[in-house]
């Protein structure tokens, strides 16, 4: 799977857990400040990230990424192990 798709999909979660339109996600904004996320929707988050791509995330260093991008980083690298 390449990044792009990763991108994608990661968009898609966010979208649907958020309720924020897809188009106006970036790699750059922010789960917290630029999307409104609250403590327990990042739980949320980490829960579909791992069902959406089926894998199993360290809860605690899920919890440290603050962007879209660095989820799709953080995914990517869980995709290639």
């Amino acid at each position: 799977m390449d990044r792009a798709e990763i991108e994608k999909r990661v968009k898609k979660v966010v979208s649907n857990i958020l309720g924020v339109d897809e188009e106006k996600i970036t790699s750059e904004s922010r789960f917290v400040e630029d999307l409104g996320a609250e403590s327990v929707q990042s739980l949320e988050l980490v829960a579909a990230f791992e069902a959406e791509f089926d894998i199993e995330m360290e809860e605690d260093a899920a919890l440290q990424v603050k962007t879209v991008g660095k989820a799709v980083d953080f995914i990517e690298k869980y995709l290639k192990q």
